[in-house]
This record gives C-alpha cells, sequence and structure tokens, in this order.
C-alpha cells in the first residue's frame, strides 16, 4: 500500500493537507453510513494510510525505506531490526555513544512523546464547506448542518472504563507508557523505546474497558449545528466555531470547526470586494434626450437619472448600495455602466423622423440597403 496514493495526497504534502484528505475519505467510508464491503475495506486503508503520514517519524521512515516496520526495505542493512514503532534511539559504544542525538531528532523523539500521551489531549479539527446563495452571502443567514463527529463518551464519560471498574497501572509496561529494547548491531548496542501498545502510551489503562466506546473513550455521532452567517461574508472565506471539533481525549479539550463557504454567483450582479456592478441599457433616444430610468439593486429597485448627451460606456455610482462590509454598518457602492442601444429595424415613420433630423444637423447620409434602414 502506497498511504499517499490511499490519501490521494502528494508527497510534498504539509500535515494540514493529510489531516483534511484523511477526514474527508474517513467520513465517506466510515462504516456507521452503512456502506458495502468495499467501502469498510477503503475505510481501514485510508486509516493505515494516515497512521503513517500522521506520524512524523513513521512518515520520515516510510519516505526513507519506502516501508514501516520489519522486511524488506524495513531493515535498511541492520540485520532484520524492527523499525516498527521506532521512536527514541540511544547508542552505547561502552564508553558513551555520539549518535543518540542524531537519531533521535530524525525520528522524533518518540520516548518523550510517548510520556506526553499521558496527559490530555485536545480533540481533532472539522472542515465543512458551506455552500450559500448570492442573496445569503449579502445580508447574512442562519444555516443548519449536519456533521459526524467524535463526542465525549456518555456512558464512561470519557474515562474508557465500565462504570464502577478502577483505572489501573498498565501491567504490560509496568506504568511507564512505553517498552524499552536493547540490541546489539553492527554500530555497537541500541536502545529503543516505543509506546505500549496496551495503554497506548498512557502507562494506565481499564480495569475493565467502556462497554460503549471501547475503551476509545470517545463515540462517532452525527449532529446537527446552527452557523450564523455574516452579511457581507465573501466567497472562500470561512468561519470558525471553537470548541465544536471533536471531543478531545482524557480531558482534553474540543477542536474547532471550520466552515469554508462558497458562494453561488448571481445572474444579475457582478460583486468585486464590497462594490456591485451591472451594465443598463438604454435606447438612443434616451441617450440623446436624457431620461430617468429604473435601476435594479440588491437594496431594490431605485430611480436613476439620465442627462442629455450620456454616451455609450459611462459609469454612474450609487453610493452606498453595495453589500455591507462584514461587522459593519458601512456598504459599498453600485456602479452602473451605461450600455447605448442601437435600434437595428425602424418604421417608417421613424424612419422619416431619423432622416428629418439628419437634414437639421446637416448631414449627407446614404441609408444603406442593409442596417437601420434596411
Amino acid at each position: 500500500m502506497d498511504p499517499y496514493k490511499s490519501l490521494r495526497v502528494e508527497k510534498a504534502a504539509s500535515e494540514t493537507e493529510i489531516k483534511k484528505a484523511y477526514r474527508k475519505l474517513a467520513l465517506k467510508y466510515h462504516p456507521d453510513k452503512g456502506g458495502t464491503k468495499e467501502d469498510e475495506k477503503k475505510f481501514k486503508e485510508v486509516t493505515e494510510a494516515y497512521e503513517i503520514l500522521g506520524d512524523k517519524q513513521k512518515r520520515a521512515q516510510y519516505d526513507q525505506f519506502g516501508s514501516v516496520g520489519s522486511g524488506p526495505g524495513g531493515g535498511a542493512g541492520f540485520g532484520g531490526f524492527d523499525f516498527n514503532d521506532f521512536q527514541n534511539v540511544n547508542f552505547d559504544f561502552g564508553g558513551g555513544g555520539g549518535f543518540g542525538d542524531i537519531f533521535d531528532s530524525f525520528f522524533g523523539g518518540g520516548a518523550r512523546r510517548a510520556k506526553n500521551q499521558q496527559g490530555p489531549i485536545r480533540g481533532g479539527d472539522i472542515e465543512i464547506v458551506l455552500h450559500l446563495t448570492f442573496e445569503e452571502s449579502v445580508f447574512g443567514a442562519t444555516k443548519e448542518v449536519e456533521i459526524s463527529r467524535y463526542e465525549q463518551c456518555e456512558h464512561c464519560k470519557g474515562m474508557g472504563n465500565e462504570p464502577g471498574s478502577k483505572i489501573i497501572n498498565c501491567d504490560d509496561c509496568n506504568g511507564t507508557g512505553q517498552h524499552v529494547r536493547i540490541q546489539r548491531t553492527p554500530l555497537g548496542q541500541i536502545q529503543t523505546a516505543a509506546a505500549c501498545e496496551k495503554c497506548k502510551g498512557a502507562g494506565k489503562r481499564a480495569e475493565k474497558v467502556c462497554r460503549e466506546c471501547k475503551g476509545e473513550y470517545r463515540v462517532l455521532k452525527n449532529q446537527k449545528i446552527k452557523i450564523k452567517i455574516p452579511a457581507g461574508i465573501h466567497d472562500k472565506a470561512a468561519i470558525r466555531l471553537s470548541g465544536k471539533g471533536e471531543a478531545g481525549l482524557k480531558g482534553g479539550p474540543e477542536g474547532d470547526l471550520f466552515a469554508h463557504i462558497s458562494v453561488t454567483a448571481s445572474t444579475d450582479f457582478i460583486r468585486e470586494k464590497d462594490d456591485i456592478k451591472t451594465t443598463q441599457e438604454i435606447h438612443l433616444l434616451q441617450a440623446v434626450l436624457g431620461d430617468e430610468i429604473e435601476v435594479k439593486t440588491i437594496h431594490g429597485d431605485i430611480k436613476l437619472k439620465i442627462p442629455a448627451g450620456t454616451k455609450n460606456g459611462k459609469i454612474f455610482k450609487l453610493k452606498e448600495y453595495g453589500v455591507p462590509k462584514v461587522g459593519t454598518t458601512i456598504k459599498g457602492d453600485h456602479f452602473v455602466t451605461i450600455s447605448v442601444d442601437i435600434p437595428t429595424k425602424v418604421s417608417k415613420k421613424e424612419k422619416e423622423l431619423y432622416e428629418e433630423l439628419a437634414k437639421e444637423s446637416n448631414l449627407n447620409i446614404k441609408p444603406q440597403n442593409k442596417g437601420l434602414f434596411g
């Protein structure tokens, strides 16, 4: 399995991009959604891929050797040495080795990390895309969305043990949260420290595991959340709802929910920042003689005076008829571009009047067979 292909990310993907890709695929293939056996298989695949790429040391190991663990590519010439869950390395050459810091830096200092796992862990963030109409983005709205997220198990109150049972020291690691191994290699003795699989590095475990969450502290649930959209929000903006992400572990705080905004374009208006732009067609005679016309704005129709002699392309500014600036009472402007409509067909009477006008203007016009008088 290539974890990069499984998560559909590039090898240069950031931690945030990897986390986002995993969350998207995990939600798509999660068994609780009642999918097929193939979906369940895909869920396991993306989860295994994230276990590698979501862990700095395992990702570094995979990038270096093409695998995680023993076997072809995993030992890299150390005579079957097991790199699986490699966390911390100290070399002992009798007089005190000098390679420990190098390997500790390369593999991420995992022994210290294993100890840190005993404390509270913050819940993960959730990212969604929220689709808005043009009007909702301009005037604001309240949207209700349904998300799947891990919430604290109510049965065990996030402790992982069956109520009434005890939290005891792990008998597999004697409460240390890690296993230390020493192995002889061509470079000398190597001491490794890996997180205890039984207690996941916590040093303690449930005497009797919670029947609801199976000792995972959390359960996956669907929840409806209302999101208030401020007036004037822009396309591709993001709204952060603190504490609306996944529940933390061992008393850790909840993550956040990020709603990325996607606005459907309007058929009537063009928005540029907080300004609105439209094009208004007027008749040739309205441009010559002047007139008062109705203009459609996002705040309703208004009257606009067209001065006599208005040229094609003239722009009128309607002050503060644009989009509200987020969090303020100030509005942008509305710019109306005039497009003079030249008639392509006229009646016989209109033709005579245009010819009279041409004579009045001392224009020696020679009407063509096609066009206005064709």
